[in-house]
């Protein structure tokens, strides 16, 4: 599929991408367009589009289909009947760039690649498969130096790992984390929206978020396993700011994912490694860059843990992220990364200043189109303040699980209206809930965490009812 008279390092992506017909139907003016000049093809970069010395004539290609506004999301088989049509390209470098124009076409969110393994992807949250092989090691570590830079690659070696960012005409942005195994590189992409989310398409509690949003100070934390949409959700209530108050947001990310485009505020995007050596020295130079809210990509230690308390003590809202599946696991998480005796002191300062927990799990929705969020929000609360004072962490839950008072959900009753309201199916409800036996009695109209069932309640199939429940087959 060469043109002729073209050496094998001449075949740009943009080659790619027209040969590929139909690749990304996008509406005219569409927030996902390319930022390189016109004529000019993209090649990777860490930052972004590289433009080369030259454009270059395109490529014999079959009629393009009629475009369409909005993404246009093929099927597998669909995908690899392009897929099989470019593989035959000597390049590893096109050939991953083959990948990613499948992983676009079929909807995916992840390009999961390993030395010489099969290529696979992650779809509504099932892993497939794709043809071909990934190159050999020698390759593959050509291809990720020309992705991650010199600098990154070096930690690459000594760590075993390394984050980048990734833009390339014609199918936007990415997020990577080469890593290895078994001594081999491999690598996993994420594909990353080009616009902001809007939180009232998240289905998540929106005007709750949005007032936390409008908060003029304080912490608030997104939980999840990774892949949860902790970022989605972090993104979705900056973009919430951007269009309705005049703030100076400044962003502390590893790497830099969506790149905002401002309306109302100033947003400020650091990436470490980049502008910073790390969240703590990010967060530290931070709060002299007159800051309203301060955004920080994870809490990874004890030191940026007291770097954005500082922060909120001194009249900031501050955001981040934890790998926690709860509120009260993300106490314990925090208390973890301190001494004993610092403990009591940690406590105090977060039931002065944190604002609340939002922790978030996909589920697949009915007839499997695609995720929906479960969540469990915690907003402090006098109760929830007074338990994290005095160290009763482990009667946060039974408080939440209440629901009692004003600012908390439970996940259990986010999971029981989804189920209400047939968005999600009971099996996978039970399956992501801590306590499915609950579960079940709240949707049969039993609630209080007082009563309890036999633990094998929650995998029988419960007899057909008044309640109308039933266990879908698997």
């Amino acid at each position: 599929m060469h043109p002729p008279n073209r050496s094998d390092d001449e075949f740009s992506f943009r080659d790619l991408a027209s040969s590929l017909s139909g690749l990304t139907a996008q509406p005219e003016g569409a927030g996902g367009q390319s930022q390189s000049m016109p004529g000019q093809p993209a090649s990777f970069s860490a930052r972004g589009p590289t433009p080369s010395a030259a454009p270059p004539p395109p490529p014999p290609s079959a009629p393009r289909a009629p475009q369409r506004s909005g993404v246009v999301r093929m099927t597998i088989e669909e995908a690899v009947k392009d897929l099989l049509a470019v593989t035959s390209y000597p390049s590893p470098r096109h050939q991953l760039e083959a990948w990613l124009a499948v992983m676009c076409k079929i909807g995916a969110s992840d390009l999961i690649l390993r030395a010489g393994g099969r290529p696979s992807h992650r779809t509504d949250g099932k892993i497939g498969f794709l043809p071909g092989r990934v190159p050999d090691s020698g390759p593959l570590i050509e291809v990720l130096e020309g992705i991650l830079g010199k600098l990154r690659m070096e930690d690459w070696r000594v760590r075993g790992s390394a984050d980048a960012s990734l833009h390339l005409d014609g199918l936007g942005r990415f997020r990577i984390n080469a890593y290895r195994q078994m001594g081999e590189p491999a690598v996993v992409i994420r594909r990353i929206n080009e616009n902001a989310p809007n939180l009232d398409d998240l289905d998540l509690p929106t005007d709750t978020l949005k007032k936390l949003a409008m908060r003029k100070r304080g912490l608030i934390l997104v939980t999840g396993i990774a892949g949860s949409g902790k970022s989605t959700t972090l993104a979705g209530m900056i973009q919430s700011m951007n269009q309705t108050v005049e703030r100076h947001v400044v962003t502390l990310e590893d790497p830099v994912e969506l790149l905002f485009k401002e309306q109302c505020c100033v947003i400020s995007q650091r990436e470490v490694g980049t502008d910073c050596t790390s969240f703590q020295d990010g967060l530290r130079h931070a709060l002299r860059q007159s800051p309203d809210v301060i955004l920080i990509g994870e809490m990874r230690d004890a030191e940026t843990v007291i770097a954005a308390l500082d922060a909120t003590e001194t009249g900031h809202l501050v955001m981040s992220t934890l790998h926690t599946v709860n509120a009260p696991q993300t106490v314990e998480r925090i208390l973890s990364f301190f001494r004993p005796e610092q403990h009591q002191q940690v406590r105090l300062r977060l039931a002065e200043n944190m604002a609340a927990v939002l922790s978030q799990r996909l589920i697949p929705r009915s007839g499997g189109k695609g995720m929906i969020p479960a969540f469990e929000l915690m907003q402090t609360t006098p109760h929830i303040r007074e338990l994290l004072m005095e160290g009763k962490t482990s009667e946060m839950s039974r408080v939440i699980e209440q629901g009692t008072e004003r600012g908390l959900i439970s996940f259990n009753m986010c999971l029981r209206k989804l189920v209400q309201d047939r968005k999600v199916e009971l099996n996978d409800a039970l399956a992501a809930s801590d306590r499915p036996e609950e579960l079940i009695l709240a949707l049969r109209g039993i609630t209080g965490s007082s009563a309890r069932v036999d633990n094998n309640a929650a995998h029988q199939k419960p007899p057909p009812g008044q309640d109308g429940l039933r266990i879908a087959r698997s």
